[in-house]
């Protein structure tokens, strides 16, 4: 029993090391990361939607109090309303975040989640891309999305499959270069 404990403790710290090195399936994937424009009739599972889902759950949020609520829209016209080149089978997920949460991050806290759901999404093959926007749309018209009570949409998500026909890299915009971004104090 001593052996296999030692074995697994080696192989725990095998992964563990694995993880941080840059060639890792994650760092791989947020590398790729773009936010698509174009995208398939080909509509997104239930199964799909549901880790999506689940991963935005998972995400960290101040003193865990995980301040948020989803919204799947999958009604083409409500869509429209909000974003206009809504393509049929795609998904979009209102992120709301609550009103008045004394010492907390909600806008903050809704961010990441959006972020571990684009994640997810991407990791699948689908296609995603965050809107923060039409947020205020969603805002003005709270009971026609659903919104629950004490809640403010943050940021939309959008999810669908990628149409396959455009090239991701020329179709990324350009990201600014790390010495742009990154300021090292000296």
């Amino acid at each position: 029993m001593k052996t296999v404990g030692i074995f697994l403790m080696l192989l725990l710290s095998a992964f563990a090391l694995f993880a941080q090195t840059p060639g890792n399936d994650i760092t791989r994937l947020i590398q790729s990361g773009y936010s698509e424009r174009a995208y398939s009739t080909e509509p997104v599972t239930d199964q799909q939607l549901d880790l999506i889902l689940k991963c935005g759950i998972k995400a960290p949020s101040a003193r865990n109090l995980q301040a948020w609520k989803f919204t799947v829209v999958r009604d083409e016209p409500a869509m429209k309303e909000l974003i206009s080149n809504v393509t049929p089978g795609n998904v979009l997920i209102i992120i709301s975040g609550k009103e008045s949460e004394t010492g907390t991050t909600p806008d903050f806290d809704c961010g990441l989640a959006a972020e571990s759901m684009f994640i997810a999404a991407h990791s699948l093959g689908l296609g995603a891309r965050i809107y923060g926007s039409p947020a205020g749309k969603v805002n003005a018209a709270k009971e026609s999305y659903q919104i629950p009570a004490g809640y403010k949409a943050v940021v939309l998500l959008r999810i669908g499959n990628v149409d396959k026909s455009v090239d991701g890299v020329t179709a990324a915009s350009p990201r600014k270069t790390t010495e742009e971004v990154v300021n090292f104090r000296k």
